[in-house]
């Protein structure tokens, strides 16, 4: 039996990928490389160059290798240009995932892991936000991935198979061990982008917004780190194999923090500073989100490790280092 990764050369699917592979599980990974890394897959892993939305292809892909649960990552995540090319979106994010669910039920597949949003919320009345909170999308991004958590929960109940969407609040920091990391060029995840500037790879960082009903007028998130992310995937799979019935739950750790304490946090860990510009808030973006790990918590028994802001950042500048070293081989 194996597991089929989609997208398991990207940032958050590559660290999956080694958690699977350190586990000693059988993977797969299905990526077509358009912002992957085929370096970044553990080399123990099966990789595949496909598209994860060609249901032909992963039809035979999940026959050959007897898959029996499929962790779901390949798709489409940046909310502007969501809103400037829509149909891109529903395109990738959406038509695509029917696809590959319509091959899971051909191939009698058990267990389903999506890799949805905290964008499926929009702009919530208050948070910490729980998942019976209001569903508003507030982009194309946050519509394509609510409707794609749509279509696996009513498959799931028409044809017996079991799931789990993972709503992620703001992933960052890289693996520990260094074997892998954010690596997409010109990335949007302000961590990431804080990272390249302080190390010369950016002229500087621009704040989207500083007018929010926000402690200091910018946008608040929950970051998490990718490792704590992964474990609670594996958990939902151990869950679900145990014979659990299929469940949704928010990934993040419960508190938040602004763009600037963000910023701040990378020039303490890094010394060094870079300009800060301000520019006008971005469409699709809400003031501040906030997770409640309640559910995932009392559901997955997830215990997170690495919940300190310092920590993520301090993990994301030494892979930003490691990647600008293996740029220059």
């Amino acid at each position: 039996m194996s597991i089929l990764v989609t997208g398991g050369a990207g940032y958050i699917g590559s660290h999956m990928v080694w958690h699977l592979v350190d586990a000693g599980e059988d993977v797969v990974v299905v990526d077509r490389l358009s912002t992957g890394f085929d370096w970044a897959v553990a080399p123990e892993a099966k990789l595949l160059q496909l598209d994860c939305g060609d249901l032909d292809s992963m039809r035979r892909v999940i026959d050959d290798h007897n898959v029996d649960a499929i962790i779901h990552f390949a798709g489409s995540i940046v909310v502007p240009e969501s809103v400037a090319d829509p149909l891109g979106y529903y395109l990738n994010n959406t038509v695509n995932s029917r696809s590959l669910i319509e091959a899971a039920v051909r191939g009698k597949v058990p267990h389903f892991i999506f890799s949805s949003t905290a964008a499926v919320y929009g702009t919530p009345a208050s948070y910490p936000v729980g998942e019976d909170a209001p569903l508003a999308p507030e982009s194309p991004y946050g519509r394509s991935k609510l409707m794609t958590e749509m279509m696996l929960a009513d498959a799931s109940v028409a044809h017996g198979f079991t799931c789990a969407a993972l709503r992620y609040f703001n992933v960052a920091g890289a693996d520990p061990q260094g074997r892998t990391g954010q690596s997409t060029r010109g990335a949007t995840h302000l961590i990431k982008v804080a990272c390249e500037a302080a190390l010369g790879k950016r002229a500087g960082v621009t704040v989207f917004g500083t007018d929010y009903p926000t402690p200091d007028g910018t946008g608040v998130r929950d970051y998490i780190h990718v490792s704590d992310l992964v474990t609670a995937h594996a958990d939902a799979l151990r869950y679900l194999r145990s014979g659990q019935p299929s469940l949704v739950v928010n990934c993040g750790y419960g508190h938040g923090f602004s763009v600037l304490e963000v910023l701040d946090t990378v020039k303490r860990a890094s010394g060094r500073d870079f300009p800060v510009d301000v520019g006008p808030r971005r469409p699709g973006d809400p003031a501040a989100i906030v997770a409640s790990p309640q559910r995932i918590i009392e559901r997955l028994d997830w215990h997170p490790r690495l919940d300190d802001l310092e920590v993520i950042v301090e993990t994301a500048l030494k892979w930003e280092e490691a990647l600008s070293r293996r740029n220059q081989l």
